[in-house]
């Protein structure tokens, strides 16, 4: 049994879990809810009304709640029909970066990745893109956004026009409860503040959004971009969230380079979602083909291209590259990864203006290892 540190307090966070002591307890001493290595306890694995990547900030025992896991939307008809019964939806723009939650603590400014672990870089760059104001007039809110562009450490993409990385507003939740605002809220407090949000394409009636979506999605697919967030505009019932065939497509085109380093279920999902759509969209013969093609390259042509390399004896590896104002955030971002058990190569910082470049080598190392096996002659 694990000894819990004597500067927790198990009343306390009982009353914000709304759970007994003896859950706490047993949270702790299992370490699903444990210290990070900043002093606030993260909670690893949901528990009953509260959220995985939840923190807890022992300071004045704020807490910034883990986002929700949005449900996916296989059959889109049928699931608005059986999912909403608000009389319209927005549709708001799903965009491929990485999830990050921004909040005040102990007064600066903080952001935590999906997991619940506070970023280094991440947190540099919110400090920047980001006012204090809004959180010295709004002091119990937390901002949930993506960071997404070419300098994402976690998902770079060249797609949106961002010139290093930029902060997309998609909810605003209150601390300590995870209860988000309306949509006119979030939308009234990002304007006032010039932080730029997710885009929205309209607010359709129940009647209308399959269509509406549809054609949504099929431009979002030829752009190559991921797909859409479907809202209650009240805020009161969960979204639903629905992708792009390109979107599905890429994803797997970049997990089957690194094949042995993903779980099975990021595969098979994406391979049904595929499916789904096709019966759906009542697809002809031809389009049938076009996109099994489509699906069979993504997951043959990266999986053929890493056995090659491997097999000429070149390691497998995933380039990123970060952006930085100090070369010790770049520094606190490498014990970072290290915490979360990535192995990266930082290269040597490149001076441009007032910033470091700094190019990463992420080692996918079960993918090296498990090709570099079947390659000398061991068995799956």
């Amino acid at each position: 049994m694990n000894k819990i540190p004597a500067d927790i307090d198990i009343d306390k966070i009982a009353e914000l879990f709304h759970t007994t002591k003896q859950r706490v307890r047993g949270l702790l001493n299992r370490r699903t809810l444990h210290k990070t290595p900043d002093g606030n306890l993260i909670l690893d694995k949901s528990i009953s009304g509260v959220e995985s990547g939840t923190n807890v900030f022992l300071k004045n025992y704020e807490v910034v709640c883990g986002f929700p896991k949005i449900q996916r939307a296989m059959m889109l008809q049928s699931a608005l029909a059986a999912h909403f019964s608000c009389k319209s939806v927005a549709v708001e723009e799903k965009m491929n970066g990485y999830n990050t939650r921004v909040a005040f603590i102990d007064n600066k400014i903080i952001t935590l990745t999906r997991g619940g672990h506070t970023c280094p870089y991440t947190t540099e760059k919110a400090q920047t893109l980001i006012p204090e104001e809004i959180f010295t007039d709004h002091p119990g809110i937390v901002l949930c956004g993506e960071m997404a562009g070419p300098d994402s450490p976690y998902v770079p993409k060249n797609i949106y026009n961002v010139k290093s990385l930029e902060f997309f507003l998609f909810d605003i939740r209150e601390k300590n409860t995870g209860i988000p605002l309306s949509l006119a809220a979030r939308y009234r407090i990002a304007e006032q503040y010039n932080i730029t949000c997710t885009k929205l394409f309209g607010i359709y009636p129940i009647a209308e959004a399959y269509n509406k979506i549809t054609r949504i999605i099929k431009n979002l697919g030829a752009c190559g971009r991921e797909g859409v967030v479907i809202k209650d505009p009240a805020m009161k019932q969960p979204p639903l969230k629905y992708t792009s065939s390109q979107s599905n497509c890429s994803d797997l085109q970049h997990a089957f380079t690194y094949y042995h380093d993903y779980a099975k279920s990021f595969f098979y999902s994406r391979i049904a979602r595929e499916a789904f759509q096709s019966v759906e969209w009542n697809e002809t013969p031809e389009e049938i083909q076009s996109r099994c093609i489509q699906l069979g390259e993504g997951i043959l042509q990266p999986m053929i291209t890493t056995i090659k390399k491997i097999q000429g004896e070149e390691k497998i590896s995933e380039n990123v590259q970060i952006l930085v104002k100090s070369l010790q955030t770049a520094e606190k971002f490498k014990e970072h990864l290290r915490i979360l058990g990535i192995d990266a190569i930082f290269h040597k910082p490149e001076k441009i203006n007032n910033e470091y470049l700094v190019k990463i080598q992420k080692i996918n190392q079960r993918t090296n290892d498990k090709t570099e096996s079947i390659l000398t002659g061991n068995t799956w």
